[in-house]
This record gives structure tokens, sequence and C-alpha cells, in this order.
């Protein structure tokens, strides 16, 4: 049997395959990325509201720990 024909038929075919793949890995990727920014944001606002008052990183970084542990605990 020759090759190239066979390659000819299911080289498109495989390329089909594998795109759909990439597809499916990409919207899994930007599903994950949604997902770990709707969990950040509520205690980023929170630290950014915090340093904005105090002024103080420190301060600011507690506060998004406690938020996002609570986030955490709150799952």
């Amino acid at each position: 049997m020759d090759f190239m024909i066979v390659f000819q038929v299911l080289g498109p075919l495989l390329d089909i395959a594998f795109l759909f793949l990439l597809l499916v890995i990409g919207l899994v990727i930007i599903i994950l990325l949604a997902k770990v920014l709707l969990f950040v944001l509520p205690a980023a606002i929170i630290a950014l509201v915090v340093w904005f008052f105090t002024g103080s990183i420190f301060w600011a970084g507690v506060a998004f720990l406690i938020i996002a542990l609570l986030s955490l605990l709150r799952r």
C-alpha cells in the first residue's frame, strides 16, 4: 500500500482532529483562568481599598490573604 495515498487521505482528517483538540484545550485554559480571576477578584478589590485607606502594602496583603482564605473556606 502506498503511504502517500494514505497520508493524503488521512492528513486533512488528522489536521481537523488536532484542531478540535487544541480548541478544547484552549477553552479549558480560558475557563480555568476565568475561575481563578473570579476567585482572586474580591480579595484584590478589598486589598486595594485597604491599601487606599491605610497606604500600607503590608495590611493590604494581610487583607488579601484573609479574604482569599475566607473565599476558599466558603467553597
